[in-house]
């Protein structure tokens, strides 16, 4: 079988790293070998997978850098419409799909002559439907909020591809986020970002302006050794906080009594399931998924990631991970997020989550780590004062977007005061900033060690590397 397994653009030599310790490990490689394409030379987006379905299994269940696992059904020439649809309509989807479950058609193009992409969609949902009412006397429903079963297809200028999603729900959503703070990038581009960095478990780890946490989280699960999937495979239990869960299951059955279009209308909730995990993982609905060996496959390596687990989480003390935010709300946002993610609260880590001014915070441990974090920008940031720490900088909760820069002189004297602070305070620290600021190593008037073009989305940003100097023991002896 072959995968296209999708990344963010930039990320494409971290997967492809990630992809080979993922089959590697030696309850994945007992479900047999797996080719992976070497990273492109341009940012596609992702890249190839050849291998038995237990790819799929893995990926979704290991991967923090994939956003979905696409198994393809088939790869053809095509000059028009036509040409596509009898290539989708060709193909057995009954040993795939029922028709009484619910789909859904996705379409990307890079360079393809069609005039209208939304009727090619159209034609791939006609050539499904039609497949299976031939071969089974009915067609499946069209649901575009949460359906059973996701189609994929892609054009180039020559050639049509048409995947299976494995994934279901973008494999970012991990299951525990708190939707009511904006978060400001995606968790799988957090933790691609971590592994650019080249951060270890065991190595300080501090992010000035933490947002939500996600960049905090991803390290705590990458350093535990906790599979991203866990909380979609039912593996954990995030926790809440009574009241929020009550509001939140209150919100959800109104939705339902209201036949609103939500995340809830699918089923009445006893419960409130985060999103993502009240979907579970796409290939659950794939027909070949109810075969003895593939839940056996899939069960190996649920207990084997357990135990994983069960191990990370004893071991959390262990992590030296610190985080503050000028804004008392969003390290409220952290915490929650935390205990969602199902973490413990008394490892540690929450004790060094604080609200306090990056420009006054201090290194948080005696030795030197990494320092990563994600500046907010643009009127999203309105900065008022200077360096005492009584002054508050409004609008931290918003980071949802990053202009390409901001020349305001209120922001500019705020990026050169902190690259002042860097270099006074946090000496033989690496400092990784992602920014959609290109000119931000002049702000801070520092000269990057490394850039790496990264994508946000649609939004091109820079990873900057700052490697700041340890103090010179030879002045201090003189």
């Amino acid at each position: 079988m072959k995968f296209f397994i999708v990344c963010p653009r930039g990320l494409e030599i971290p997967l492809a790293e990630e992809l080979k310790e993922i089959s590697e490990r030696s309850e994945v490689k007992a479900l047999g070998a797996w080719v992976i394409d070497p990273p492109p030379l341009n940012n596609t987006g992702g890249l190839g997978v050849a291998g038995p379905m237990s790819v799929a299994l893995a990926i979704n269940l290991h991967s923090r850098i994939a956003s979905r696992c696409l198994l393809q059904m088939t790869h053809v020439a095509y000059r028009k419409e036509d040409d596509i649809y009898k290539a989708a309509r060709s193909l057995s989807w009954e040993d795939w799909i029922t028709p009484d479950q619910t789909m859904r058609v996705d379409l990307t193009a890079h360079r393809s002559p069609l005039t209208s992409l939304n009727f090619v969609t159209l034609r791939i949902k006609d050539a499904v439907c039609d497949r299976l009412r031939e071969v089974k006397g009915a067609r499946p429903n069209i649901d575009t909020e949460l359906p059973d079963v996701r189609v994929q297809a892609h054009l180039t200028a020559t050639h049509a591809t048409v995947y299976l999603d494995t994934s279901g729900q973008s494999l970012f959503k991990r299951g525990w986020r708190d939707d009511k703070g904006a978060a400001p990038l995606k968790e799988n581009l957090a933790a691609g970002i971590l592994a650019l960095t080249g951060w270890k478990p065991e190595q300080p780890l501090f992010d000035p302006m933490c947002g939500s946490g996600t960049f905090l989280i991803e390290a705590a699960y990458r350093g535990l050794g906790i599979p991203s999937g866990s909380i979609r495979a039912g593996l954990m239990n995030p926790q809440q906080d009574a009241s929020q869960s009550a509001q939140d299951h209150n919100q959800a059955v109104k939705s339902v009594d209201k036949s609103e279009p939500s995340k809830f209308t699918r089923y009445r909730p006893t419960r409130v399931d985060l999103v993502g995990a009240d979907q579970g993982f796409g290939f659950q609905r794939l027909k070949p998924f109810n075969t003895p060996d593939l839940k056996k496959q899939w069960d190996g390596l649920c207990i084997v990631a357990k135990k994983n687990i069960e191990q990370g989480l004893a071991n959390a003390n262990k992590l030296k991970m610190a985080a503050c935010d000028i804004n008392e709300n969003m390290i409220a946002i952290v915490k929650n997020n935390w205990k969602r993610a199902g973490l413990p609260a008394q490892s540690g880590v929450l004790s060094n989550v604080r609200q306090i001014d990056a420009l006054v915070a201090k290194s948080p441990f005696a030795e030197p780590g990494v320092m990563l974090f994600n500046p907010p920008y643009g009127e999203r940031l309105e900065i008022k004062g200077g360096r005492d720490g009584s002054e508050r900088v409004k609008g931290r909760g918003a980071r949802d977007a990053l202009p390409k820069n901001n020349n305001s002189p209120e922001f500019m004297e705020f990026l050169n005061q902190f690259g002042k602070h860097l270099k006074d305070n946090f000496q033989g620290w690496q400092v990784d900033v992602l920014t959609a600021d290109m000119g931000l190593p002049g702000q801070v008037r520092m000269k990057e060690s490394k850039r790496t073009p990264l994508f946000n989305g649609p939004l091109e940003c820079r990873l900057f590397r700052f490697d700041m100097k340890k103090p010179d023991a030879s002045l201090g002896n003189s």
